[in-house]
């Protein structure tokens, strides 16, 4: 099931045009494709993936992502077919996904996210961070799809009202200056409903340190899946290191999602994103965020520990645990000083609840503790 938003002429959307591999605008020093020998189909790398390339820390790597909607077996791992239907022509369609669709390799047990192959960054070790900075994440389609699926919406067993997936198409325009997402009304007549493009990499990992692949969809200590739709441009996700080299992987890319992600999917769609990754060691780390337990993000305003759990009210527990660990260690406060600052000043959210895997994140003012020296 699929409904059709398009009411432009798509081609002229995007100012740089659509970012086939090989064209456009490239701002990182190196490049990672999504041609299928470059990829992962729904599992993340393990210790005994090779690196694909090795960078320096403090380099700058652009990534072609490959969303996963419209090559899925359920869509007819024909994206050209699959997104004519909503009047999308072939040389829209990105040669990758398309490449993608044909020749990688996915058992029905993977997940569905199309994800990079591991990045080494030199010198990391276990036991340092590694930071990614999203500098640019530039729309490579003016368009993507919002499904309901796989029985895990938020409303699993009431929405989809049918056995069939739903797919929603979404089209961008440019709305005074703009890029904006819309889809369709279809109640009493040809209307759209807008909203604006907030784009951003759903799954940012490092690789574990172990035998088997992870499954793609469940977020873990290891970043993954985290879905976290504040870490757009110019915020930087912490990951503790887990095997030499970081590995450092990326997939799952959205135009817009918000928090909670309750359908399943948000805006999928494929991005061309620039990271810097940077290497933080072990002592500094611990002075500048304690033990961490899991991904840390990072904004101009805010830093944003997270809460993993299947059950939701245990990753909200799990995430104030952390946010008072962080600022225990960043700020020296007590125990019951930090837990009444947080429950003062601090939002915790629901960063999505369709994972297997919830999360939860707060955000923590960085401004509070001007006052306050480092601990």
């Amino acid at each position: 099931m699929s409904d059709t938003a398009t009411t432009t002429d798509l081609a002229g959307v995007l100012p740089y045009g659509v970012l086939q591999p090989g064209s456009g605008p490239v701002t990182g020093e190196h490049l990672v494709g999504s041609a299928p020998e470059d990829v992962l189909w729904g599992r993340l790398p393990c210790r005994d993936d090779a690196p694909q390339t090795t960078v320096e820390p403090g380099a700058t790597v652009t990534f072609d992502t490959v969303s996963h909607e419209g090559v899925l077996d359920d869509q007819g791992r024909d994206p050209v077919a699959f997104f004519a239907r909503s009047g999308v022509p072939r040389e829209l369609v990105l040669d990758d996904a398309v490449a993608i669709a044909a020749e990688a390799a996915r058992e029905h047990r993977d997940g569905p996210h199309v994800v990079t192959r591991p990045v080494a960054v030199a010198g990391a070790e276990p036991g340092d961070l590694v930071s990614l900075t999203l500098l640019e994440a530039l729309p490579r389609v003016p368009y993507g799809i919002v499904s309901n699926r796989h029985g895990r919406g938020a409303l699993a067993g009431e929405l989809p009202r049918g056995e069939l997936p739903v797919s929603v198409f979404a089209d961008v325009a440019a709305v005074d200056g703009e890029l904006v997402g819309r889809l369709p009304v279809t109640d009493g007549g040809p209307r759209l409903v807008t909203f604006p493009l907030r784009p951003f990499l759903g799954i940012v990992g490092v690789t574990v340190d172990d035998q088997v692949q992870p499954h793609s969809v469940p977020p873990g200590p290891h970043g993954g899946n985290l879905d976290i739709a504040l870490l757009g441009v110019g915020t930087t996700l912490h990951l503790p290191v887990q095997v030499p080299g970081a590995g450092v992987y990326v997939g799952d890319p959205h135009f817009a999602q918000g928090d909670g992600e309750v359908a399943l999917t948000a805006m999928e769609a494929s991005l061309r994103a620039t990271f810097r990754i940077d290497v933080v060691p072990r002592a500094r780390a611990l002075q500048e965020f304690g033990e961490l337990a899991g991904p840390l993000g990072e904004t101009t305003e805010h830093l944003v520990p997270t809460g993993l759990d299947a059950d939701l009210d245990e990753a909200v527990r799990k995430c104030v645990r952390q946010a008072i660990a962080l600022v225990r260690a960043r700020w020296g406060l007590d125990e019951h000083i930090a837990y009444a600052y947080l429950s003062a000043a601090t939002d915790f959210r629901v960063s999505q609840v369709v994972d297997l895997v919830c999360g939860a994140h707060a955000t923590v003012r960085k401004a509070d503790f001007r006052a306050v020296p480092r601990a």
